[in-house]
């Protein structure tokens, strides 16, 4: 991430995440790197849907098209942009190879990637499987994947 945050910097952006099935781990992966507290501006983990609505959420969008969808990624990648007012918006949710028994909409091995960019008012998108034996790793090819679409969008 050191160059996203390196290019970031130099364009005088900043960045906010909100983060579900990852908890934490891509902005924990931002601020790992000395000066990251010059762009980035927030960084929610919505683990819980009631969590996400709060953070401004449809709910109607999460009922037509399931927490589990890339209409809800992009409506978290917006808002939390919009709640931080930061260029740049990351929203990840899906499922790390589990059934979610309050949700059983959807493939156990999806995970949803909006990166909502607030200058062009739209979204890059991107769905990762989850095919890695571990939660941990699971999570790393999730940043990684986020860490590769940042570095295209700011070369």
């Amino acid at each position: 991430m050191e160059e996203v945050v390196n290019k970031l910097r130099k364009n005088k952006q900043t960045i906010a995440t909100m983060e579900s099935c990852t908890g934490g781990a891509v902005a924990n992966a931002i601020t790992n790197i000395e000066g990251a507290s010059d762009i980035f501006r927030f960084g929610a983990v919505t683990y819980a849907t009631a969590s996400k609505i709060k953070m401004g959420v449809s709910q109607d969008i999460i009922e037509k098209y399931s927490v589990y969808s890339m209409e809800t990624a992009n409506e978290m990648s917006r808002n939390i942009s919009l709640f931080a007012q930061s260029d740049y918006g990351v929203g990840i949710t899906g499922k790390l190879l589990r059934a979610d028994k309050n949700n059983l909409f959807g493939k156990d091995d999806i995970v949803y990637i909006s990166i909502y960019r607030k200058k062009n008012n739209d979204y890059i998108n991107s769905i990762v499987q989850a095919t890695e034996n571990t939660r941990e790793k699971n999570k790393e090819k999730i940043v990684k994947e986020i860490q590769v679409l940042l570095q295209k969008e700011l070369s």
